[in-house]
């Protein structure tokens, strides 16, 4: 359990899905006494972001009793190690789901989230982009299948590594004018789930203010 000898630290940006991860398993676990210290890296990479991940200089850090872990699936494992004892395991126990859970962890990493900042900042490409959303977003939808969420009964790891995009879904769609529900209702059936869960509900922010920041931000790039 948490022990008042625990210091908990994150090197947070408020609207980074990788940082919403973090939040969502610490409160998972029961880790309710954390600091966030908030960052802007489009703005500023601070003194103590650099020292903390001096490879990536990136986004998010958990600062443990003084230890730095970077990157964000890795700081979910961590986290469910560490606090292995607080509840159930986010990580499946079966190798095989838990390779699985992995992989697509990845898959959302690695190209859901890549085609999403694309629709993000639609000009030419938003047709192409919005396809590839919405295949990667099948795809996830499959894998869910009928279960309420990716663990089965059992809200896990795999659900913590999507369930931030979905206060991104607001932007992608209004950028490119589409609708996600219409397209994947039994993806956003499971997200209404995880949005009645405390932990996701304390750590996604607004979903127009995540819309008003990338308006903004696109127009300071000359994008919008």
């Amino acid at each position: 359990m948490e022990t008042t000898s625990d210091e908990i630290k994150i090197l947070d940006f408020w609207i980074s899905p990788f940082c919403m991860r973090v939040k969502i398993a610490l409160e998972e676990k029961g880790i309710t006494e954390y600091e966030c210290l908030q960052e802007d890296p489009y703005v500023h990479k601070t003194v103590l972001l650099r020292e903390m991940n001096p490879v990536h200089n990136r986004l998010p850090v958990l600062i443990h009793n003084g230890k730095p872990i970077c990157e964000s699936l890795i700081i979910v494992e961590y986290i469910d190690e560490v606090w292995k004892d607080n509840s159930s395991m986010l990580l499946p126990v079966d190798p095989f789901l838990k390779s699985r859970a992995r992989f697509l962890a990845h898959f959302i990493d690695t190209k859901l989230m890549s085609v999403g900042m694309k629709l993000s900042r639609a000009k030419g490409e938003a047709e192409i982009a919005k396809k590839e959303f919405i295949e990667c977003l099948k795809l996830l939808e499959a894998e869910l299948g009928d279960k309420p969420y990716f663990g089965g009964n059992n809200f896990g790891y795999l659900d913590i590594a999507l369930i931030p995009d979905y206060s991104w879904f607001y932007t992608y769609e209004t950028c490119a004018q589409f609708s996600i529900q219409a397209e994947c209702p039994e993806l956003i059936a499971w997200a209404n789930r995880c949005m009645q869960r405390p932990s996701v509900q304390r750590s996604l922010p607004n979903p127009v203010q995540v819309y008003n920041y990338v308006l903004e931000r696109n127009r300071n790039l000359g994008l919008a």
